[in-house]
Order: C-alpha cells, then sequence, then structure tokens
C-alpha cells in the first residue's frame, strides 16, 4: 500500500499540514498510522476519497488521441484538431494528451499519464475521438478503472475506427507474443501464419 507523509499529502489534497493536524485532532481525518517518533502517514485510499469530494471545476478534462506509428502523424494531428474543436465547443477547459504506439501497448508515455491523473482523482472526464483511439483491446477495463475514481470517458464518434493496415499490425503483434510461448510445430505454425500476415 502507497502511503504519503504529510507535506506531500497536504499538498495533493491542497491543503496545509496545520490543517491535516487540526482535522486529526477533531477526527475528521485521522492518519492512515503514526509512527513511533509521530509522524503521520496518510494511504492511497484517504487521498482517492478527498480528491473525489472535490467540485468537478477543480477536476481536469483531457483530451486523448493516438496512432499507431511516426508515419500517421497527420492523422494523429487531425485527431486533436477534432477533439479540441469539439471540447471548445462543449465550453470545456481542458488539457491534450498523445501517443504514438500501438492500441495493444499498455505502456505507452500518454496512456500512463493519463492513468496517474486518473487513479490520483485529478480527471473529470476523458474524451476520445474513437474508442480503439484509447485501447485496441480492453477498453471495457478501462471503463470499469476510470470509474472507481469518478472519471467518465466520452467518444466523440460511436462508428467503429478500424484501419485495416493498423489492424493487422495489432493482430501480428498478439500473435507474435503468443508464438515465443510456443515450441516445436507450434511455434513453427505460428510463425507462418505471421509471415503470411506481414505478406498480405
Amino acid at each position: 500500500m502507497k502511503l504519503y507523509g504529510i507535506g506531500d499529502f497536504a499538498k495533493m489534497v491542497g491543503v496545509t499540514q496545520q490543517t491535516l493536524r487540526n482535522w486529526d485532532k477533531l477526527g475528521k481525518l485521522k492518519p492512515h498510522h503514526v509512527s513511533d517518533s509521530g509522524y503521520r502517514y496518510y494511504s492511497q485510499t484517504q487521498l482517492n476519497e478527498l480528491l473525489r469530494k472535490k467540485e468537478p471545476a477543480q477536476r481536469m478534462i483531457v483530451g486523448y488521441a493516438r496512432v499507431s506509428s511516426p508515419k500517421q502523424k497527420d492523422d494523429l494531428e487531425r485527431q486533436i484538431e477534432n477533439i479540441k474543436m469539439y471540447m471548445l465547443a462543449k465550453g470545456y477547459s481542458f488539457e491534450m494528451i498523445s501517443d504514438i504506439g500501438s492500441g495493444i501497448n499498455y505502456n505507452k508515455k500518454g496512456l500512463n499519464q493519463l492513468l496517474e491523473l486518473v487513479v490520483s482523482s485529478r480527471v473529470e472526464k476523458v474524451v476520445v475521438l474513437y474508442k480503439d483511439r484509447l485501447l485496441r483491446f480492453g477498453f471495457e477495463l478501462m471503463e470499469n478503472l476510470c470509474s472507481q475514481f469518478g472519471t467518465s470517458i466520452e467518444i466523440i464518434d460511436h462508428t467503429e475506427k478500424a484501419e485495416e493496415q493498423e489492424l493487422v499490425e495489432d493482430l501480428i503483434q498478439i500473435v507474435t507474443v503468443f508464438s515465443c510461448r510456443l515450441q516445436g510445430k507450434r511455434a513453427n505454425k505460428a510463425k507462418k501464419i505471421i509471415k503470411e500476415l506481414m505478406e498480405d
């Protein structure tokens, strides 16, 4: 379990250390535990609870755009522009995060940044142009995680957006990962499938 000292916790929830000490005395918010030397420590759960209680206006709206490869930079710029126009029309005050990487790569810089903001209860809403721009697979898991921290996902266009080449590249990655775990004839068969996909 992640724990925060009183200084870090105070900064994250936007109050002074003295306020936290006062809350402790009044029983409004007791530290998760107090060390033998008297240092107060607060938990991630306590942080999430406090941040969730903040007014929605104090939380941010984040636009997220993604493409699979650097050669799709023009498409990325179009996505960003479309999302910005949509959010401006809605009157949102927002920040943009973008990624270049596969829809099945869960360790992208922008996605990690977005997740960090969500789990610290700082995001009211995530706006994406298409559902698969967030994640190719596992969108429902992401949606469930966001809901746990009071974050909604707003999809601008609900039509399926699946560029054939990009989808093939994602499928090749999946087959490659699983083929690495196989041995003998099954591994050779998987390699043959990958080769045929790439040739097609």
